[in-house]
């Protein structure tokens, strides 16, 4: 017996019967054998850890743009933040840890830079639109790997597609709109725990807001304090789930609601302020300048965007959009601003 069959004996004798086993995964795309250490979920994290466009999460906005403050979120501490949260739902609801943490960091995988300026704005400029959940999953099928992909799992790929929620239901009432395990849905509910509270706490850093402006309904249901309100959201959802005998992941109602009253201040007092709008129009313009010069200059592309595989059937005009859209979906912060720098505006000579 190797010792990937030896951790999943251990899955099949440890977890709750309606966790998602590694023995039990629908498999890849693209047939693999199995290896002998980690089974495949494991290696499915380790390829998204390995992937390129995970490092560069770390020059990603999360919410305030290229800031210059070393404690404000990125991209990539919020997927960490999720993981570390989704992590300890699964664990004590005994569902599998690998699979919830693959999901977790391969999430955000297709976002773009600048937050959701830059999906806002690409939406809006790209023919087919832009969502980048869906971005993600075309990051990992097609984008990495020059083409050929990561060939993760039927359960991580479900999980990441099905992870955004906008302002929709925390746990949507359709089947069809949540993830097929319940390993995809902690995440989902986890991604809404991490960025409510870090999105709150570095407003609160940046002084957008105050703590006095924090509705005292959300303060006496969820908590005074950062640590307090995850505490309160991650132990309702554990312990109103375990009462079901995880039928489903639920909530109590005062908790989601409250939840639900932060995701609604958030959204008036600091995604949609004043102060946040006029950075996320100069974010917009930066990259619909940019998309306009590639989609002019497509040959000036990096060659690490793989040729679509289809081009004939998308029609020359489709193709350089598709090109355009995943370089600029790909860009961080500092490079679409270095790039936008070196494109637009006067340098300096050199006298020799």
């Amino acid at each position: 017996m190797t010792i990937r069959e030896q951790t999943e004996e251990i899955e099949r004798k440890t977890l709750h019967p309606k966790a998602r086993l590694s023995s039990r995964s629908k498999g890849r795309m693209k047939p693999e054998k199995e290896g002998e250490i980690r089974t495949c979920f494991q290696r499915d994290r380790d390829r998204i850890i390995h992937s390129k466009s995970f490092r560069r999460l770390k020059h990603k906005t999360q919410v305030f743009l290229a800031p210059k403050g070393d404690h404000y979120r990125t991209r990539l501490t919020h997927v960490l933040e999720v993981s570390q949260i989704a992590r300890t739902i699964a664990r004590a609801l005994r569902l599998n840890e690998d699979l919830t943490e693959a999901i977790a960091l391969g999430h955000d995988l297709g976002h773009t830079p600048f937050g959701h300026a830059g999906e806002a704005l690409l939406r809006e400029i790209h023919p087919g639109g832009f969502d980048h959940y869906k971005q993600s999953l075309r990051v990992i099928d097609f984008l990495e790997q020059n083409g050929k992909g990561l060939n993760l799992t039927h359960e991580v790929r479900n999980g990441i597609v099905k992870h955004s929620k906008g302002k929709g239901l925390i746990i949507p009432d359709k089947k069809s709109e949540r993830a097929d395990t319940l390993e995809g849905q902690v995440v989902r509910v986890s991604d809404i725990i991490a960025y409510v509270n870090h999105d709150l706490d570095d407003a609160l850093r940046a002084e957008v807001i105050k703590k006095s402006d924090i509705p005292k309904g959300i303060i006496k249901v969820l908590g005074d304090t950062h640590s307090q309100r995850i505490d309160t959201m991650v132990k309702d959802l554990i312990y109103r789930s375990k009462e079901k005998d995880l039928e489903e992941l639920c909530m109590s109602d005062d908790v989601s609601s409250a939840i639900y009253l932060l995701r609604d201040f958030l959204y008036e007092q600091v995604y949609e302020s004043d102060k946040i709008k006029k950075e996320f129009q100069k974010a917009k313009k930066i990259l619909r300048d940019l998309y306009d010069y590639y989609l002019d200059h497509v040959e000036e592309i990096f060659v690490d965007i793989p040729k679509e595989e289809k081009i004939n059937k998308l029609g020359i005009e489709s193709y350089r959009h598709h090109v355009v859209c995943d370089f600029i979906a790909g860009m961080t912060d500092r490079f679409a601003l270095m790039t936008y720098e070196r494109l637009f505006m006067p340098q300096q000579w050199t006298v020799l």
